[in-house]
């Protein structure tokens, strides 16, 4: 029931009369992502259940450079949105490449993954909005071409595991959009609540 409950405020409709900030409702769209990236990743260890018996140990996939001082808020948020863009690259890829060795199929795991991606994709658009500027341009489609092997060990197995670790990566990166956007909220808002 309370899981329910969080679930209902942060898909709560963000009408223009809502009264919450651009910031708030992009923290709530990356905290709703998280969740979702959390859901996808339960559904795909109840659909493969060796996983139980394996854990990725390489490091991040997505990963961004930036300059050796502290950037600001918005810059955080731009080098969020580099991550974001590679990571519906990489969900985009795990569809076109599960879809390639067992057919377009249906289910939860399906529907959630669909969800995800189109999520993200709204993620991109509202970091967008909120940081360019000044002449600076951000891109809002997948910084990712899918053409390298899965894992390096190919096969289905490797294919399985390659989808296992974006699925992490996934989780990764939404969390740290949730608390990289909910600065930029404290900063332009002047408060924490949501």
């Amino acid at each position: 029931m309370a899981e329910q409950d969080t679930q209902r405020r942060i898909t709560a409709p963000d009408s223009p009369g809502s009264g919450r900030s651009r910031t708030a409702r992009a923290v709530a769209l990356a905290r709703l992502l998280h969740y979702e990236c959390n859901h996808l990743l339960q559904l795909y260890r109840e659909r493969e259940t060796f996983l139980a018996d394996h854990t990725p140990d390489e490091g991040r996939i997505v990963s961004l450079s930036h300059d050796a001082e502290e950037p600001s808020a918005e810059q955080q948020v731009q080098l969020l949105h580099q991550a974001l863009r590679q990571c519906l690259g990489l969900i985009q890829c795990v569809i076109l490449k599960e879809e390639e060795e067992w057919g377009k199929m249906e289910g939860d795991y399906e529907t959630m993954k669909n969800s995800v991606r189109l999520r993200l994709e709204y993620l991109l658009r509202t970091t967008k909005d909120l940081v360019e500027m000044g002449g600076v341009t951000l891109e809002v489609t997948p910084d990712h071409q899918c053409n390298e092997e899965t894992d390096g060990s190919g096969g289905v197995f490797g294919l399985k595991m390659w989808t296992y670790r974006v699925l992490l990566e996934l989780i990764h990166w939404a969390d740290r959009a949730a608390q990289t956007l909910h600065v930029l909220h404290i900063e332009r808002e002047g408060t924490e609540e949501i």
